[in-house]
């Protein structure tokens, strides 16, 4: 049947249909927008994952969150260990002369506060109107739309993602809502693997320096090149600006410091720390592990001499808790500013100090080898020289001297018996050198380190404090012990001086020689020399100098007090 033209047409709802197709084409553009932000939220999530560097990790986190909401400014802020501040802030959008101008990261107060305190998200369209919102400080570009996530790892949250003013003018909603929130999901995982990453490197770190020390140690090396060893690597990987190992003294309850390493490392090299008024010595007493937030300011450590400016965080670590007790301790400390040492590190640390106590001990018990080794040689050649070489020196002077009863010219017979009388010199020289052999060191504690910090101590209850002390050098074998006498008589004479003339708070023991010259510094905070006062002891002092060809100097700095220096020179050889 073929339709007539003539007859109308059927008019279908065309404005309706039109309506349908824009709401279909809404839709498809809506699920492509939405197939597109998923596809970016996966190739974020894959470029987050891809890196092992914490930093770049960070980085790239906030870079990803902020191409993914589509945010003019993002920012990670790090929770310090506190729980309440941040410790790092990571930032984008924001140029380094806005950063400049603006003055220090913030530190988790206001909105940023809020999320730390409630680890939820958190999204505004205004922030002025929130409670905890007080403004931003001059020159801080204008924002107003915010939303944060917190970012956790594992059961702990590590910090929070806060990004603000979406661009175009519009409100963050619950779609960028939920994509930032399973980015944080992602961005916990890459942070832990990379946290992981860092940890397992910094111990293969410590592992490599624990094996380079027990090398030095046992192929011989001297043990201050040892020490110096253990101090250069505890600084390099911890990340310090100084290091310090400390050693006990001998019959004294006090520590000396003797290598330092890194920032005023002079000023710590060669002092003798009290147990209870030092980091150090508070680690050696405890023989576990003592850190500081502040080493500046701390209460618990004695400000005099200074030898902390500039420096924040540290951590003291025994070396060594075994049956014997710490065998000494190691000192790390950061610059003012830096984080402080985390529980992981002061672990690493001390794990560091109980290998290195361990190849200490294998170097000293092989020391202690050949030590006996070498007595033993010195009995037999003891032995030998007396068994062997002297009977038959005296039988050969017997000899000589029978014989020379027989010899009736004079000269002849004068040369016999002089003859005989070297044999007998002879004889005497040899059993000095037995004597010599067979002879041990003096006993423990009686040198002259353990003597002047056994001096220092007992005038400290005089004076009313206890003056620091330090010492250089090879003090206990370099200097005999004539002149080891006279400068603990020296010692005395001038702490007692200050007890009773000074009226000083604090006083300063150096202790120095160089093999040549032992110089004995002795300074005070005191009033000064009183002009006309009564100079006995001084010049009892530099007759003690001039009798062994040295000298004694007397002054007065322009800061006040006096400070005497009393020098002689060592014998040679």
């Amino acid at each position: 049947m073929v339709a007539n033209p003539e007859e109308p047409r059927v008019r279908l709802p065309q404005l309706k249909l039109d309506e349908l197709l824009e709401e279909l084409q809404a839709r498809i553009n809506a699920a492509r927008n939405a197939q597109d932000r998923v596809h970016s939220l996966l190739e974020a999530v894959l470029s987050v994952g891809r890196e092992l560097d914490l930093e770049q990790v960070l980085h790239s986190i906030v870079e990803a969150a902020a191409a993914l909401v589509d945010a003019e400014y993002a920012a990670l802020g790090v929770i310090g260990p506190d729980g309440r501040r941040l410790s790092a802030f990571h930032t984008v959008g924001v140029t380094g002369e806005q950063i400049a101008v603006i003055g220090p990261f913030p530190e988790g107060h206001g909105i940023l506060g809020e999320l730390i305190r409630h680890p939820h998200p958190l999204r505004l369209g205004k922030i002025s109107e929130h409670p905890a919102s007080y403004g931003f400080p001059p020159g801080h570009p204008p924002m107003s739309s915010f939303l944060g996530v917190p970012i956790r790892v594992r059961d702990q949250v590590f910090g929070n993602l806060y990004l603000t003013e979406k661009r175009g003018g519009a409100e963050f909603d619950e779609e960028d809502e939920s994509v930032l929130s399973t980015l944080a999901v992602a961005a916990g995982v890459a942070i832990d693997n990379a946290r992981l990453y860092e940890d397992s490197r910094l111990r293969e770190r410590w592992l490599r320096a624990n094996a380079e020390i027990g090398h030095s140690l046992m192929s011989g090396s001297d043990r201050a090149d040892a020490l110096s060893l253990i101090a250069e690597r505890a600084r390099e990987i911890s990340g310090s600006a100084l290091a310090a190992v400390a050693l006990p003294m001998e019959n004294t309850k006090s520590l000396n410091v003797e290598i330092a390493v890194g920032v005023d490392a002079e000023a710590h090299r060669g002092l003798v720390l009290p147990l209870h008024e030092s980091l150090m010595g508070l680690a050696y007493a405890a023989a576990a592990p003592v850190t500081s937030d502040d080493v500046v300011h701390d209460p618990r450590i004695t400000p005099d001499p200074p030898r902390f400016d500039g420096l924040g965080p540290a951590a003291a670590v025994p070396i060594g808790t075994g049956a014997d007790g710490a065998r000494g301790v190691v000192l790390v400390a950061r610059e003012e500013g830096r984080p402080v040492f985390l529980r992981k590190e002061t672990e690493m640390l001390q794990g560091f100090a109980a290998q290195a106590a361990i190849a200490m001990e294998l170097a000293e018990r092989r020391q202690d080898a050949q030590q006996i080794a070498l007595l033993e040689d010195r009995d037999r050649i003891a032995r030998d020289l007396h068994d062997l070489a002297i009977q038959r020196l005296f039988a050969t002077g017997m000899t000589l001297q029978s014989a020379g009863r027989f010899i009736e010219h004079p000269e002849a017979s004068e040369r016999v018996l002089r003859a005989v009388d070297d044999l007998d010199e002879t004889i005497k020289i040899i059993r000095s050198t037995i004597f010599g052999l067979r002879s041990r060191t003096g006993t423990a504690g009686s040198g002259l380190r353990a003597r002047v910090v056994h001096a220092v101590g007992e005038a400290a209850p005089v004076l009313g404090f206890a003056p620091s002390v330090r010492m250089e050098g090879l003090v206990d074998t370099d200097v005999p012990a004539g002149i080891a006498d006279d400068v603990v008589a020296v010692l005395t004479e001038a702490l007692t001086n200050i007890a009773r003339h000074a009226h000083a708070d604090r006083a300063q023991v150096a202790l120095t020689t160089d093999g040549r010259e032992v110089c004995l510094r002795v300074s005070d905070s005191g009033v000064g020399i009183a002009p006309g006062g009564r100079r006995s002891g001084l010049r009892n002092m530099a007759e003690r100098a001039e009798k062994l060809g040295g000298g004694l100097a007397l002054t007065s700095p322009e800061e006040g007090g006096a400070t005497l220096q009393w020098r002689v020179p060592l014998p040679a050889g």
